[in-house]
């Protein structure tokens, strides 16, 4: 598994803090001070393994966006029922919901160093998250793997 960073001489960690970025919410009310990086790979590709181990050795909070898509779903809210209506018809969450709720858990936690996982999945989903924070991650994570690998990994969780 390759692992490789839109910044490949930088290193996050204790020894290179990165710098911290702000948020609002709708209101203009400032939520909080927070650093970020976004990792991203297909299906099987590690992500969430590699992030427990970041989460172990330098204390970010992992942040999954199908997690927290699933969450709301089960969750009863109007938003959750939009998400289970969404995907029972075969379409896609708007991207701004996902960004929402990304923003949400981040607000409500303690924590000010956050992995989101899974998140952007494409450039639409990129572009939104530019337009509704305005806000860029300290780098991006693009963990890679061997499709076979891949396969196998996402095969091995169904009990296929």
């Amino acid at each position: 598994m390759a692992l490789s960073t839109a910044s490949e001489s930088r290193r996050a960690g204790p020894q290179d803090p990165m710098p911290s970025v702000s948020t609002h919410d709708s209101s203009g009310a400032k939520l909080k001070n927070f650093k970020f990086v976004f990792v991203t790979g297909g299906p099987g590709s590690g992500k969430s393994t590699q992030c427990a181990k970041i989460v172990e050795n330098f204390g970010f909070e992992h942040l999954s966006a199908g997690d927290l898509l699933r969450a709301e779903q089960n969750s009863g809210t109007e938003i959750g029922n939009m998400i289970k209506d969404l995907i029972k018809e075969g379409k896609l969450v708007p991207s701004e919901v996902t960004v929402k709720l990304i923003l949400k858990a981040i607000s409500e936690s303690t924590n000010d160093k956050f992995l989101i996982d899974g998140f952007p999945r494409n450039e639409e989903n990129r572009e939104v998250w530019d337009r509704v924070t305005g806000l860029k991650p300290e780098f991006i994570l693009f963990i890679t793997g061997s499709e076979e690998e891949m396969e196998r990994r996402v095969l091995s969780r169904t009990g296929s």
